[in-house]
């Protein structure tokens, strides 16, 4: 099980690192954009959020987002292209378990997901000055925000019957999410019934929790995101299991 594991990570890391050009680097220069714009230019007139100047208050967010959607497209592209091709065919008849053929796949997406965050917070360091509040908290909030978006990749994958098909959820339904999780603004400052429907956005979660590991501020308890985030992920990855043993989309 070691070995086919280890094959599928190391098969996962070759395919986005062979073409960094088009997975890693981009992220880097488009969130670097986000900070100036948002963080130099707008910042000054924003001002201060929760006690912490804009620029510093957003890179929490700008690094996250980028781990949201490096860690989702790595394992929606990665599975629907096994599955166009028929090589998934081979891993479903090999004796290597659901979950280990899952796993792997999922620690693709958290790899492309930590190298992409790790060279967008080294470019944010050229520009800003800052110390990590907690690095605990940020590593775990990290690590769940990876897996769980690496899942719903997964998930995505399965149900995709076209290359389109894996663009429509991260178009239509990550992408309003991550702007209405918190990204570049506080909860706080929004009408109390858009408060309480933010609480219903599990980005929210991830991003306050980050924020929290980063700069030491955040408007819900740690322990309460943490919860939601694991039970979030467990759903998802039973689901995931089940689906590769039902082969949906997959078996002829």
């Amino acid at each position: 099980m070691w070995i086919a594991y280890k094959t599928i990570v190391i098969k996962e890391i070759l395919r986005f690192s062979r073409i960094w050009v088009q997975t890693i680097f981009p992220p880097i220069i488009t969130t670097s954009l986000y900070l100036l714009i948002f963080g130099g230019l707008m910042g000054q007139r924003i001002g201060d959020m929760q006690g912490i100047d804009y620029m510093h208050y957003i890179i929490p967010g700008i690094i996250l987002m980028t781990v949201i959607q490096n860690s989702y497209a790595n394992t929606v592209s990665s599975f629907f292209l096994a599955k166009f091709n028929h090589s998934i065919e081979e891993l479903l008849v090999s004796p290597v378990p659901y979950w280990v053929i899952l796993l792997g796949y999922i620690s693709g997406g958290v790899a492309r997901g930590f190298v992409v965050g790790l060279g967008v917070f080294i470019a944010v360091s050229f520009f800003v000055d800052f110390e990590i509040d907690n690095l605990l908290i940020t590593i775990v909030t990290f690590l769940l925000t990876a897996v769980l978006f690496s899942l719903a990749g997964f998930i995505n994958a399965v149900f995709a019957q076209s290359f389109d098909d894996i663009t429509i959820v991260p178009t239509f339904i990550l992408m309003p999410m991550t702007y209405l999780g918190g990204m570049f603004y506080s909860i706080e400052i929004l009408p109390q019934f858009w408060q309480d429907a933010s609480k219903f956005n599990p980005i929210y979660y991830m991003v306050d929790s980050f924020r929290l590991g980063f700069l030491g501020v955040g408007t819900s308890d740690f322990w309460t995101s943490m919860s939601i985030l694991l039970i979030i992920i467990i759903v998802l990855a039973m689901v995931s299991v089940y689906l590769l043993k039902k082969g949906v989309n997959i078996k002829t």
